[in-house]
């Protein structure tokens, strides 16, 4: 069994035998960290937006930038309009970034540096995370984070899924350029001294690695709900121990499928960019009710859902748009949104923001765009037209 290390201890000194990535011990880990510290130190500004494809290269980035004294902001992708939006608050970007408008940039460095092995902890109030979400009228808000509130929540998921072996490889199918795929294919493996492994797209790439030893699968509704019965998926199952699904609901039928083909129960989270993560859940007889995380505390105020939590900026009670019912046995049931956004995809879309731009395309004057449930979330749309 690995040392558990506080996110703030990670990178302080090397730690024999233990793992990082798939074939990276640590000492070869803090070696890149330390190449990217060096990188960033020789840079100005404070705000630097980073994006790695490769996770493990992405995390001795992120550390790197950490113990230079600089904020890091995830970029979810590298495409114009979000880089755009990215450097009006950024310095700078690091990693897998194409010339942007002449913006300072730093590239993976080359080599390694060797690290010294007395480098202070981290300081958790002052080492920040910015990450963007989409807001009520689906504009990109930044959700600027401490490490106290990254820490506290990873502390968290180890209180309450304990049960996941220490020396399990995370596998994963989502970005960890977002903050579900962050804190469950990133911090929380960092934290335990779990091998992080390269992300999965298909499910024939699912299926064999998934069968390769044993480990846990970081996931989303996306790819559960469309798991093929044409793969054999009975190596996996000898393999999996647990698996992991946020942002979306996990239909009942999708979940019970998942069970049958993986021999896993999936542990839904729910939370948000805002809040970090809230609750949990599994399907087993009936839909069952969300169970709030160690440490969250939550309440109904006018049918919406409340939470305090160490994963927020302070304990005050933040209000989600998120409607609830008390199931009676110290869990909640969802209702749906207060406000107009809906999840396509595990993607935030914004029915306000679909509506202003059907507004103002050729002849279109007024719009409105109303969500159809089903098992698929589909989107029907009424315009009026011009006089033209």
């Amino acid at each position: 069994m690995a040392e558990w290390l506080p996110l703030r201890d990670v990178a302080r000194r090397a730690h024999d035998g233990r793992a990082v990535g798939v074939g990276v011990d640590h000492a070869a880990f803090l070696r890149r960290v330390a190449a990217w510290r060096h990188a960033f130190a020789t840079q100005p500004g404070s705000r630097w937006a980073v994006y790695l494809d490769d996770t493990v290269e992405f995390a001795a980035a992120l550390y790197g930038a950490w113990h230079a004294g600089k904020a890091v902001t995830l970029c979810g992708d590298t495409l114009p309009d979000t880089v755009a939006r990215v450097l009006e608050d950024v310095d700078g970007l690091a990693g897998d970034f194409d010339d942007a408008n002449g913006a300072r940039r730093i590239a993976a460095p080359a080599a390694d540096v060797e690290h010294t092995g007395d480098w202070d902890a981290l300081d958790e109030t002052a080492t920040r995370l910015v990450v963007f979400t989409s807001g009520s009228t689906g504009d990109a808000t930044a959700i600027d984070k401490s490490l106290t509130q990254l820490a506290r929540e990873v502390e968290a998921l180890q209180s309450a899924f304990s049960d996941v072996p220490d020396d399990a490889v995370v596998q994963g199918t989502v970005s960890h350029q977002h903050i579900y795929g962050l804190l469950f294919r990133v911090l929380w493996p960092l934290a335990t001294g779990r091998a992080i492994a390269p992300r999965l797209f298909f499910h024939d790439q699912i299926a064999l690695a998934l069968a390769d030893g044993e480990c846990v699968l970081v996931s989303s509704p996306a790819h559960l709900k469309r798991i093929p019965d044409t793969i054999d998926w009975a190596p996996a199952r000898a393999c999996l121990r647990a698996v992991f699904s946020s942002g979306g609901a996990l239909p009942e039928d999708a979940a019970i499928a998942a069970r049958q083909q993986l021999g896993v129960t999936p542990t839904e989270i729910y939370g948000s960019s805002e809040t970090g993560g809230v609750a949990w859940r599994r399907w087993r007889d009936g839909a069952p009710s969300w169970r709030a995380l160690p440490g969250v505390q939550w309440r109904i105020v006018d049918e919406q859902l409340e939470v305090s939590s160490p994963h927020l900026p302070t304990l005050d009670w933040w209000r989600s748009e998120d409607r609830v019912e008390a199931d009676g046995d110290d869990g909640f049931r969802l209702l749906g949104r207060a406000d107009r956004i809906v999840k396509i995809e595990e993607r935030r879309v914004s029915l306000s923001a679909l509506e202003r731009q059907l507004a103002v395309c050729d002849h279109g004057r007024e719009a409105r765009v109303i969500a159809l449930p089903g098992a698929a979330v589909l989107l029907d749309a009424v315009i009026v037209l011009d006089n033209e």
